[in-house]
């Protein structure tokens, strides 16, 4: 089986790990939690980072930073993964689903912009929603598959509409736009390490931000809140989610082959869309959001139909998966309000498929992939498209 994308372990994870067994330090104080956190503060460019047991746990932890309430609404796009969405479910708040660009496949600002302009009022600093009165307490962009929203935009409607910014920067390590780091535009970022990300702790997030005492109460919230270093002394609800010594240990060694990483990354992107517009031009590729320097996380395009190409792959011994659900698809979020003209995360969702693109895919396992797709739409299972234009 050729994967999709899994984790490339080749730096000094097990030399880190080993230490932390070595010493028994493997819980959630440690001398690489602080390691962790100041090296990836470090890389991104940001003041302070808060180590987290995962991506949405960061993403929750943000949203209570931002003050958002019970039936206060956050802005996120139809487009991501359902933790995002989650994340502002778990403060009993609503997400106001936004459609995205057509073509970078991101939270189109302009429709926001028209949005705010026309739907919203301003009160004593704050935006609402005209139609229900109930305040708009947060903007979550995501930077999907890598590439990045339109920023620059989006802190202009920011500063207007006075609605701080949570980056979910889950998918955006190693990502830039205008020369910053995905994560440092807006008041907080939020990263992931999973698995399939480009780095990985097994499981783990990180939060980063510029205002020290949100990163001081951060850092309390996700430590259960407590007050006293021996006695167990709490003032407010607090959550355990905590980074372990073990997985920051392997945060530090991923970390150190993040260049390596993205520069693999970037020869599998460039090599498939080279070949694809040589060969099978209708099938397209993600467009790069203007002023953005995207990591190519996860390579994925645009095609007449994915359904019978995944399962020709998977025959192949090929793991190929579609763009998720768009939001307003699930069950548990099918009510919420939808900012939309043309439904293009319903298009994108008919038409995406992402392709393998570890960094340790092997240039030969590539060219059986490439040649797996060619195979199908010239001599297998689909006739070639004869209209080359994809909604």
């Amino acid at each position: 089986m050729i994967p999709l994308s899994i984790p490339n372990l080749n730096g000094n994870e097990w030399k880190y790990i080993k230490e932390c067994l070595d010493t028994n330090w493997v819980s959630s104080v440690g001398s690489y939690v602080t390691r962790f956190e100041q090296e990836f503060a470090a890389y991104v460019g940001a003041p302070y980072a808060v180590s987290m047991s995962s991506g949405t746990a960061a993403l929750h932890i943000a949203l209570i930073l931002a003050g958002v309430k019970p039936h206060n609404l956050v802005i996120a796009p139809n487009i991501t993964f359902a933790a995002t969405l989650n994340s502002i479910a778990y403060l009993n708040a609503e997400p106001l689903l936004l459609d995205v660009c057509p073509h970078t496949w991101q939270m189109d600002t302009q429709l926001l912009h028209d949005f705010l302009t026309t739907q919203t009022y301003l009160n004593q600093n704050a935006c609402y929603l005209r139609q229900t009165n109930q305040r708009i307490a947060a903007i979550m962009p995501v930077h999907v598959l890598g590439n990045m929203v339109n920023m620059q935009h989006l802190l202009q409607l920011s500063e207007q509409f006075h609605i701080p910014i949570i980056e979910d920067s889950t998918e955006a390590l190693g990502s830039y736009y205008m020369g910053k780091h995905a994560g440092t535009l807006g008041q907080t970022g939020c990263f992931s390490f999973n698995g399939n990300k480009i780095m990985t702790t097994g499981g783990g997030g990180m939060l980063v931000t510029h205002n020290e005492q949100l990163a001081r109460r951060a850092k309390h919230l996700s430590t259960q809140a407590k007050t006293d270093p021996v006695a167990y002394m709490h003032n407010e609800v607090g959550y355990n989610y905590r980074m372990v010594n073990l997985l920051a240990a392997m945060g530090v060694a991923q970390l150190e082959q993040m260049p390596q990483f993205l520069s693999r990354k970037a020869q599998i992107a460039h090599h498939y869309t080279t070949a694809f517009a040589a060969h099978l031009p209708f099938i397209q590729p993600q467009l790069t959001t203007t002023h953005t320097q995207p990591n190519h996380w996860l390579y994925t395009v645009k095609l007449p139909q994915w359904r019978n190409l995944l399962a020709h792959l998977r025959t192949q011994g090929i793991e190929t998966r579609p763009l998720w659900t768009p939001m307003n698809q699930l069950p548990m979020y099918a009510h919420c309000r939808y900012i939309t003209h043309h439904h293009v995360a319903a298009q994108l969702f008919e038409h995406c498929l992402s392709l393998p693109c570890s960094t340790n895919l092997t240039p030969q396992e590539q060219e059986e992939v490439i040649e797996a797709i060619h195979h199908f739409y010239t001599l297998g299972n689909a006739a070639m498209p004869q209209n080359q234009s994809i909604p």
